[in-house]
């Protein structure tokens, strides 16, 4: 793997990943670990919004529904102007959910000098989502969050990926840039196969950029 991960490094440059997946998919656990071992930074758009939300007293998304994308510009995107990014690759969790923001997203990352070089797209079924919602519910491991609490929240969550994220994931393919990856095993073997398939995404494509 430690050879996989050096190929990636190079590949990657100051670049970014962009990971998407259904809720319970796994896409904050595996963005850290693979920042960790790339050396990057990890930013997810669910913990910038939801610190925005309790410093400004609002509450855009406790009802399951995504964040309107002009507030999304505003709150987001300036993150990656900072100057404390500048010389290091992202890792991104689900930056640009709506449809239409993806434009946007890789136009700002790029001209920021973090070209979005790939998506990943962790793979589970809708029943996996919600086998994994009710265990994390039993464990008590996702804080007290109300999209984490109410079943209907939840599900206008799992709805609203179905509407508006799954679209924007179709787009990265028809530009090239999808990495699919099964995510229904165990973490440990997640976060493998999703080494290995950046990896032959970087030796297929090379320096390859898509126009925007």
């Amino acid at each position: 793997m430690e050879q996989q991960i050096e190929q990636i490094k190079a590949w990657l440059g100051t670049g970014s990943i962009n990971i998407f997946g259904l809720p319970m998919s796994g896409k904050d656990t595996v963005g850290v670990q693979l920042a960790e071992k790339l050396g990057a930074k990890f930013l997810s758009s669910g913990i910038i919004i939801r610190a925005m939300e309790q410093a400004t007293s609002q509450t855009y998304t406790h009802d399951g529904n995504l964040i309107p994308s002009n507030i999304f510009y505003e709150w987001v995107l300036p993150y990656f102007e900072r100057e404390e990014l500048w010389k290091y690759p992202l890792i991104l969790s689900s930056i640009g959910r709506w449809s239409g923001e993806e434009e946007e997203v890789m136009s700002v990352a790029r001209s920021s000098g973090h070209t979005v070089r790939a998506v990943v797209e962790l793979q589970i079924s809708e029943q996996d989502a919600v086998d994994r919602w009710e265990a994390a519910k039993l464990l008590g491991d996702r804080g007290l969050r109300a999209d984490d609490a109410d079943p209907q929240i939840f599900q206008k969550r799992i709805s609203e990926y179905h509407e508006k994220t799954l679209p924007v994931i179709q787009h990265y393919q028809e530009l090239g840039l999808l990495v699919p990856v099964p995510a229904s095993a165990p973490r440990e073997q997640v976060m493998t196969d999703v080494i290995e398939a950046l990896a032959k995404f970087a030796s297929r494509t090379g320096n390859f950029v898509p126009k925007l």
